[in-house]
């Protein structure tokens, strides 16, 4: 994320503020807030459908409503105001706080970094040293080819024997043609593959570095929102947190339900029940409760950014997440 998005983010401040998105309701008991999406919706995003769906907003007092991000990002979309929520990821959320941005992080959605590597079979791409003379696919987002290096020059291979293939997005429609290696989501993409009966490698990254066991996505909230109206807050998380319990315990009917929410997704059903069963165990883990966040993962990755110089300034861990809203 360039640094002119951030000085967009700091005018979105001055113009918004963390309670303009509530409109007057037709229901003067429920409270209105918009929570807005990275990206179009997926499996990751269930439980707010969940939540939606099976009435825990409702019980909460909330009415909401989810939106996707468009043109802006999620992150600008919270810091004016136009959301009180939104789904991000840790190293946006490091960004966003190194430039004076108060976002913070209010939960994990998925505990352990579930992206890697992934290449068809036939490529013989089993380590990151088999990446030397090999294309890489590259969706461009900041840390993206830094730490490609990283696990290239651990494995003593030399990223300049890459060829980096700018823009790539759509694995299947790619992969073995403009690269022969992408970074999927395996939850996403790589059930998927399975599900066609394509045969593939994959590296996941956490493997090949703890740092990069990073939390991806989050559920971020503007600080403003926080300290004035915490009630609010610790509302909508306890929502949220039965809404992924709920997929945690009961993967298939949280598909038909982010299904029925999302028709588009009604294409390919399999699809969504293969990764609600993956993510299931992924939501929450070995972590104490869902969505906890610890301190070590938030600053083991901020000071490796900080070293790689993605960011020009370190920051404590304590200034960018918060277990605080959490039902424990």
């Amino acid at each position: 994320m360039k640094k002119t998005l951030f000085v967009i983010l700091s005018l979105a401040l001055l113009l918004g503020s963390a309670t303009s998105c509530r409109k007057k309701s037709e229901d003067p008991s429920l409270r209105k807030l918009r929570v807005v999406l990275d990206w179009t919706p997926n499996t990751n995003h269930t439980g707010l459908y969940v939540a939606q769906e099976l009435g825990y907003f409702k019980d909460a007092n909330l009415e909401v409503e989810i939106i996707q991000p468009g043109q802006n990002s999620a992150e600008q979309i919270v810091a004016s105001g136009n959301a009180l929520f939104g789904i991000s990821y840790q190293e946006s959320v490091i960004r966003a706080q190194v430039e004076g941005i108060p976002l913070v992080s209010l939960a994990a959605i998925i505990q352990h970094n579930t992206s890697g590597f992934a290449s068809l079979k036939s490529a013989g791409i089993t380590r990151p040293k088999d990446f030397a003379g090999k294309r890489y696919g590259s969706s461009g987002w900041p840390s993206e080819l830094e730490i490609l290096k990283s696990v290239v020059k651990a494995d003593s291979a030399s990223f300049e024997d890459i060829t980096v293939v700018e823009g790539v997005y759509d694995f299947f429609s790619t992969i073995g043609r403009e690269a022969d290696f992408e970074w999927i989501f395996w939850g996403w993409d790589g059930v998927e593959a399975q599900r066609r009966g394509i045969a593939l490698d994959y590296i996941p990254v956490r493997d090949l570095n703890p740092v990069f066991d990073y939390y991806t996505p989050v559920l971020i909230c503007n600080e403003k929102t926080t300290q004035a109206d915490p009630k609010l807050v610790k509302d909508f998380m306890e929502a949220v947190a039965k809404g992924y319990q709920y997929c945690i315990q009961h993967p298939n009917e949280a598909a038909d339900i982010l299904i029925k929410a999302v028709p588009e997704m009604a294409a390919n059903p399999e699809h969504i029940r293969l990764s609600m069963n993956y993510l299931k165990d992924q939501y929450q883990a070995d972590a104490l409760y869902w969505g906890y966040q610890r301190d070590e993962v938030w600053q083991g990755f901020v000071d490796w950014m900080f070293n790689k110089r993605l960011i020009m300034m370190g920051i404590k861990a304590d200034k960018m997440f918060t277990n605080e809203f959490l039902p424990q």
